[in-house]
């Protein structure tokens, strides 16, 4: 999300719809946060996203099956060969090409652009602390967060 206004920045956030049987619905996210700064990273790479797989692999306690976007990090050859190196708990499913309504994650940052768009006015670091509050409160929404995955059409139920 770029910030009007004030110099250069951009808060950038990956996250993941996580769905258990049995248990409520999870948002896990990391967040970053670019100043404008020479050499300081202006998003997420696949460094980054092996990062949040992992981490949600830790709390979750077992198998990931992850259902992506077309992002270039999402597709490189470090992502895909870290992908293959972890095929005994990683299971990864691609989107269509521009196909936003079917992706569930598209709902959550939606909502947060939605509430906190005009307030990006105050600079790129209290609209870091901004997004955050929302989605720290979104994390303990599970019917919000389950009602993002239902209007992409898929379903909770197991198969």
């Amino acid at each position: 999300m770029a910030v009007p206004g004030r110099g250069t920045g951009r808060v950038s956030i990956a996250g993941l719809l996580c769905v258990k049987p049995g248990q409520r619905t999870r948002l896990i996210y990391r967040m970053s946060v670019y100043h404008g700064r020479k050499y300081e990273p202006k998003g997420f790479g696949s460094a980054d996203f092996a990062a949040l797989l992992t981490d949600a692999h830790q709390q979750l306690h077992g198998p990931i099956m992850v259902v992506w976007d077309n992002l270039p990090a999402h597709v490189s050859a470090p992502m895909r060969a870290w992908i293959a190196a972890r095929a005994d708990w990683l299971l990864v499913y691609r989107l269509p090409p521009y196909a936003p309504e079917i992706n569930p994650a598209e709902g959550v940052w939606a909502n947060l652009k939605g509430k906190i768009y005009n307030l990006a006015i105050h600079g790129i670091d209290a609209l870091a602390v901004l997004l955050k509050s929302h989605l720290k409160r979104m994390q303990y929404q599970p019917d919000l967060l389950n009602a993002f995955i239902t209007e992409t059409g898929l379903s909770l139920e197991p198969p």
